[in-house]
């Protein structure tokens, strides 16, 4: 049963002699999540768990304490497991959570309960904490500068070998579970279940190993281990079709729940043996497009932002708009690499929804300049654009970009690399700990609202 909240308990009262408050800034966010909109909205997520779940079952662990938790969780850019610990052990996050004297949830709990809030949700929320911010006018949308950054995917770097590898590692492993339900069938469990992980590491490293060496033997000897290592895969993959086939005829549900492991698999250890054997043995130049750089998390896109020590990135293009007061009014998690000039107009529409007025002055860097792009925040009502050009410029252009108000602008702007240097040290958004699209989403989510609700405890704290 899902509950609201715990009795209310005041611990301070409890414990007079160590005279224990909150800080200024966390007793102001302690008043800002009393708001009964985002308690709602996390509420009606979490409801959706069962058909009964608001009636029915056991007490549930209150809203009102997860949604607590998430926000300190990735305030201070905490893991689960330490979550659970800090507000266990301290008296001030007890209160702060209003778990009081109860029992914390565990980390696996609290898993489950966040795993269910929705993307669209995080949004929603976002939009209300800027409307917020507005009231208490810690912003006024008088300006917006936006810009992109990489929130890397939680996987290993990616080689053909290393995906090969994976890819029977886990058909194998799948296999290894379906044995035990096609004991009817002893020839098929025998021949198709066998695990041919050992086979697969030891190719792998005969290919790390030609790899640090120079020469056509070496190339010959890398050749012939990729030959072997997808001759394995290909194996292990024809097998897993088999054994899946053989699973669908079963009745049993744990049947069902491991053919639906082997069917989301086997297409994506196909893409990798497809697209290993165009690049190693055709010798073709594949897209990056075209490329799965992960099984596990096949939604990461392969991003090159010419990054001195870093050309390369594997995860999503995070896009962020930030109005004066350090507010980021929106986050959008992007598909691939695309241009960043196509960004700007949703940036500006969305900033004129939800302010209703355009900004007083739009910035942006090199990257998203465009004729169109200058034209069209003029047209719809942007005093000053600060969108340096890149490459050559005209003498005209370049004494349009030496006034004032435009120096101002683009120093402004360049305020948002700290920004998100900020949000990536302090709460995490270097790397997704998540899993998934929604995973993505979610990390990306709770960490932009942690650092606004920050902000506006900051600011009315004062």
């Amino acid at each position: 049963m899902l509950r609201d909240r715990y009795a209310p308990l005041n611990l301070f009262d409890l414990v007079p002699t160590l005279s224990m408050t909150m800080e200024p800034v966390l007793a102001r966010l302690d008043t800002l999540l009393d708001d009964d909109t985002l308690f709602q909205a996390v509420k009606a997520d979490l409801a959706k768990r069962r058909p009964r779940t608001c009636i029915d079952g056991r007490p549930s662990t209150p809203v009102e304490v997860i949604l607590r938790m998430l926000v300190v969780k990735h305030l201070y850019g905490w893991s689960y497991e330490q979550t659970e610990q800090w507000v266990a052990d301290s008296l001030v996050l007890r209160q702060f959570c209003r778990v009081y004297a109860e029992r914390v949830p565990d980390d696996t709990t609290l898993i489950r309960w966040a795993n269910l809030i929705q993307p669209a949700t995080l949004h929603a929320l976002l939009d209300h904490i800027v409307g917020l911010a507005q009231q208490l006018k810690v912003t006024r949308g008088r300006k917006l500068r936006i810009d992109g950054t990489v929130v890397e995917t939680n996987i290993h770097h990616p080689t053909d070998s290393t995906l090969l590898h994976d890819g029977v590692r886990v058909l194998s492993r799948t296999l290894t579970k379906a044995k035990e339900l096609l004991q009817d069938s002893a020839g098929l469990a025998r021949d198709a279940c066998r695990d041919r992980t050992r086979s697969a590491t030891r190719q792998m490293k005969r290919i790390m190993g030609a790899a640090r060496q120079r020469g056509e033997q070496a190339e010959e000897a890398m050749q012939g281990a990729y030959r072997r290592l997808l001759d394995i895969a290909r194996t292990v993959r024809d097998r897993a079709q088999q054994v899946g086939a053989a699973l669908r005829e079963r009745a049993s549900a744990r049947a069902r729940r491991v053919a639906d492991t082997l069917d989301h698999y086997i297409p994506l250890v196909e893409q990798v043996i497809g697209q290993t054997t165009r690049r190693v043995l055709q010798g073709e130049a594949v897209p990056a497009s075209d490329k799965l750089v992960s099984l596990f998390e096949p939604h990461t896109a392969i991003i090159r932002k010419g990054k001195p020590g870093r050309p390369t990135e594997f995860g999503r293009v995070l896009w962020l708009d930030e109005a004066d007061g350090g507010i980021i009014s929106r986050y959008e998690v992007l598909d691939g690499n695309p241009p960043e000039p196509d960004q700007l107009p949703t940036s500006l529409a969305h900033h004129r929804r939800v302010f209703k007025h355009p900004p007083r002055l739009l910035a942006g860097d090199r990257g998203v300049h465009s004729p169109a792009n200058e034209r069209d925040a003029t047209a719809q009502g942007v005093r000053r654009v600060v969108l340096p050009k890149p490459g050559a410029k005209s003498a005209q252009r370049l004494a349009h970009e030496r006034q004032r108000w435009f120096r101002r602008g683009h120093d402004w702007r360049s305020g948002m690399e700290g920004r998100i240097s900020g949000l990536k040290r302090r709460h995490k958004l270097d790397r997704c700990r998540y899993h998934g699209d929604d995973g993505m989403e979610r990390w990306v989510g709770w960490g932009i609202i942690a650092h606004d609700l920050r902000v506006i405890a900051r600011a009315t704290a004062r």
